[in-house]
C-alpha cells in the first residue's frame, strides 16, 4: 500500500490548519507558496516581488497571532498573496486580478481575514491604530499588527502615524517594519539611510574603537581585547540597546533588525513580543523577490509584472510604444535643451519613464520617496526659484496632494507641470488605481490649464508647449498604445484650441472627443458611416481652457451631439460642454463618461466595455437613439 503525499498547501483552508503543521515543515511550506505564486501570477501578471519577498513573514503572522481576532493591515496591500492562499482562497487565487475574480489587494468583502481595503501606501498605521484604539476603548484583547515596507514608512501620513501612537502609548499595537530596501523604484531620502545604518552605526563603532585605545595601554589590554571580539555580538547588542533609536525616542519599544526569512526566529520574536504591551515596532529585513532568481536580480522590472514565462523570467513586451514611452522621450528632449528643466517624482522613475532622463543626467531628476505632498510643494520652491519642474505621478497618487496643488502652486500660478500617467482605466489593480478623477479635480482649479492628448506626437508637443507657459499645467494620459494616427497630425498643438479630424461640411452628427476617446470616437464615426450616417469629430486637445469657439463652429447645425471622456462624468469634459452648449440653447446632447461608481477589476478592454465606452457600445446607442427620433418624426 502507497500513502499519497499531499502538498501541505493542500491542507490549509485557514489559519487554524496551518497552527496545526510542525514549526520543522514551515520552510517546506513557504517554499511551495513561492512556487504556487510564481505559477500563478506568470499567467495573470500582478505583484511579484513584494509578495515573494514576505512569505515567511505572512506565515509566521498568522502562525503566532489568532487571527481574524488578532488583524493584520497590510500596507498597500500589494503583498498579499500569500495571505489569501492561507485564508481560503487558493481556489480562486488563479482568478487573481481578472474580472469576476479575487482582487490583488485586501478587500473586506471577500474574507474575514481582510480587515480593511487598501491600495495606497502609507496608511496601515493610521488604520491599525485606530482598530488598537477601538479594541482598548472596548475592553477587548486583540492586538493590531499594522505591516508596512520601507518605502511607505517615507509617507508623511505613516510618519503621522507613528508619531501620535508612540506619544499615546497605544497598548495592542504592533508595527512590523518590511525592510527590503525597495519601494517600487530603489528608495532614496534620510528615512531609508538610518534604516540601511542601523547595523553599522556609529556610535557603537566609535564607542568598540575608544574601548580598544584605552585598554590597549596596559599589559593586560590584548587579552581583553581577544576575549571581547568572541563576545561581539552579544558586546554590539548591549550598545546598540544603549544607543539613540528614532522609533524608541518616539515613544515604541523596538526590536531588530531580524531576518525576515528565518521563520523558528521570527515565530520566536512574534511570540514574545505578543506578550507585550506596546506600542511595538519590529523591524525585519526580508529581499523583495526571494527566491525567484530573476526577481531577486531585478526587484523593480519584477516588481508588477505582465505574464511572463516562468522558467526564464522573460515578460511579454508590447510592440506598440506607449504613452509613456513618448513622455520619456520628450522629457530627455526638453531637458537636454534647457537644465532648467527638472523632473520630480514619488518613488516611480520606472513606471513614469523618468529614469530614462535620471540615466541621461541624474542631476535634472529628484525622486522623493512615497511622499507624493512633498513632491508639489518641493516643484513649487524649484518654480519659484527659476526652474521648470515636471512632477510625473499616475493620477490616482496625485490626488494625495490635491492641497498642495491649490494652495502652493495655483494659488500662486506657478509653472509646474503635473504629467499624470495612467489617466482613466488601469485595469487589474482595480478600483483604488483606477485614475477616473483626474479632469474633474484639475479643471475646477483656478489658474489651471488642462490638457488631454489623444496620441504620442500631442503628448509630445503639449510637453514643449507646456515649458514654456508661465502657469501650472496639467496633462494626462493612459495606460495605453500611443502609435495612433489621426485625422489631425498635421496640425500642431496650439494653446486652447482644439480640432475637427474630417472635412465633411455637413454632418448628422458631431462627436465632441477628448484624450485616450478621441481614437474610439473616429471608429465609432467609421462605423456609423457604414450605416449611412454622416459624422464629424472634434478633438478637443484641452479641457482647460475649453475651445468654446471652436465646439460652438463644430455642431452648428446639427442634429445630434456627444461627448466622449475617460472620467468620471460629474464635473467633467462632458458637463463643461453641456454647460457652453446651454448658454446657446443647444441642448440635444449626449455625455459619454463614467457614472457616479468605482470601477472593479479586469483587463482594460474588459472594464471599457463595462462602462459603454467601446466604439462598438457607443455606436450602438447612437443609432438606436437616431432611430427613436426619426420614429418620432423629429430627424
Amino acid at each position: 500500500m502507497t500513502i499519497e503525499i499531499r502538498p501541505l498547501l493542500d491542507n490549509i483552508n485557514c489559519p487554524s490548519d496551518l497552527r496545526e503543521i510542525p514549526l520543522s515543515c514551515l520552510d517546506e511550506l513557504a517554499g511551495e507558496i513561492r512556487r504556487e505564486i510564481v505559477n500563478i501570477i506568470s499567467h495573470t501578471g500582478g505583484h511579484l516581488g513584494s509578495n515573494l519577498g514576505v512569505v515567511e513573514l505572512t506565515i509566521a503572522l498568522h502562525y503566532v497571532f489568532n487571527t481574524p481576532h488578532d488583524r493584520i493591515v497590510w500596507d498597500v496591500s500589494h503583498q498579499v498573496y500569500t495571505h489569501k492562499l492561507l485564508t481560503g482562497r487558493r481556489s480562486e487565487f488563479n482568478t487573481i486580478r481578472q474580472k469576476g475574480g479575487i482582487s490583488g489587494f485586501s478587500k473586506r468583502d471577500e474574507s474575514i481575514y481582510d480587515c480593511f481595503d487598501a491600495g495606497h501606501g502609507g496608511t496601515s498605521i493610521s488604520v491599525a491604530l485606530g482598530m488598537a484604539r477601538s479594541a482598548m476603548t472596548t475592553g477587548e484583547s486583540s492586538k493590531v499588527i499594522s505591516v508596512i515596507g520601507d518605502g511607505s514608512l517615507s509617507s508623511g501620513m505613516a510618519l503621522e502615524a507613528l508619531n501620535d501612537a508612540g506619544q499615546t502609548k497605544d497598548k495592542n499595537l504592533i508595527v512590523i517594519l518590511n525592510d527590503n530596501g525597495m519601494s517600487i523604484s530603489p528608495n532614496v531620502g534620510g528615512l531609508s539611510n538610518y534604516l540601511a545604518d542601523m547595523r553599522t552605526r556609529q556610535n557603537y563603532l566609535r564607542a568598540k574603537n575608544s574601548i580598544k585605545d584605552f585598554l590597549t595601554q596596559f599589559s593586560f589590554g590584548n587579552k581583553m581585547i581577544n576575549s571581547i571580539v568572541k563576545t561581539k555580538r552579544f558586546f554590539k547588542r548591549l550598545l546598540l540597546l544603549r544607543d539613540i533609536n528614532w522609533f524608541e525616542n518616539l515613544g515604541f519599544i523596538y526590536y531588530g533588525p531580524i531576518s525576515g526569512h528565518d521563520l523558528p526566529h521570527m515565530i520566536r520574536v512574534l511570540s514574545n513580543i505578543k506578550q507585550v504591551d506596546g506600542p511595538i515596532l519590529l523591524h525585519v529585513i526580508t529581499e523583495k523577490g526571494k527566491g525567484y532568481s530573476p526577481a531577486e536580480e531585478s526587484p523593480s522590472l519584477y516588481h508588477g509584472v505582465t505574464p511572463f514565462d516562468p522558467v526564464t523570467g522573460s515578460q511579454k513586451q508590447s510592440l506598440c510604444k506607449s504613452y509613456t514611452d513618448y513622455f520619456a522621450d520628450a522629457l530627455c528632449k526638453i531637458a537636454r535643451k534647457d537644465k532648467k528643466v527638472v523632473a520630480i517624482t514619488a518613488a516611480m522613475t520606472d513606471g513614469t519613464g523618468v529614469y530614462q532622463l535620471s540615466c541621461m543626467n541624474p542631476s535634472q531628476v529628484y525622486d522623493v520617496g512615497m511622499a507624493e505632498e512633498h513632491a508639489v510643494t518641493l516643484a513649487a520652491g524649484m518654480a519659484v526659484s527659476g526652474f521648470k519642474p515636471i512632477v510625473a505621478i499616475y493620477s490616482t497618487f496625485l490626488q494625495r496632494a490635491y492641497d498642495q496643488i491649490v494652495h502652493d502652486v495655483a494659488l500662486t500660478k506657478l509653472p509646474v507641470i503635473f504629467a499624470l500617467d495612467r489617466a482613466g482605466v488601469v485595469g487589474g489593480d482595480g478600483p483604488t488605481h483606477q485614475g477616473i478623477f483626474d479632469l474633474s479635480y484639475m479643471q475646477i482649479i483656478p489658474n489651471m490649464t488642462v490638457m488631454a492628448p489623444a496620441n504620442g506626437k500631442e503628448l509630445s508637443e503639449m510637453m514643449e508647449l507646456a515649458v514654456k507657459l508661465s502657469s501650472p499645467v496639467a496633462i494626462r494620459y493612459p495606460k495605453e498604445c500611443a502609435d495612433i494616427t489621426l485625422y489631425s497630425d498635421n496640425i500642431e498643438v496650439s494653446f486652447g484650441r482644439g480640432v475637427t479630424l474630417f472635412e465633411e461640411r455637413y454632418y448628422d452628427v458631431a462627436i465632441i472627443a477628448v484624450g485616450s476617446m478621441v481614437s474610439r470616437a473616429v471608429i465609432v464615426a467609421k462605423m456609423l458611416k457604414d450605416a449611412g450616417i454622416k459624422v464629424n469629430v472634434f478633438n478637443s486637445r484641452f479641457v482647460k481652457p475649453l475651445d468654446c469657439n471652436g465646439i460652438l463652429e463644430f455642431v452648428k447645425n446639427v442634429g445630434y451631439v456627444c461627448t466622449i471622456e475617460e472620467n468620471i462624468l460629474r464635473g467633467g469634459f462632458g458637463s463643461e460642454v453641456v454647460k457652453v452648449l446651454a448658454e446657446h440653447s443647444i441642448s440635444n446632447v449626449v455625455t459619454f463618461g463614467i457614472d457616479d461608481f468605482f470601477p472593479q477589476q479586469g483587463t482594460r478592454d474588459e472594464i471599457l466595455d463595462d462602462l459603454s465606452l467601446t466604439s462598438v457600445k457607443i455606436t450602438e446607442y447612437i443609432l438606436e437613439k437616431i432611430q427613436i427620433k426619426c420614429e418620432n418624426g423629429s430627424a
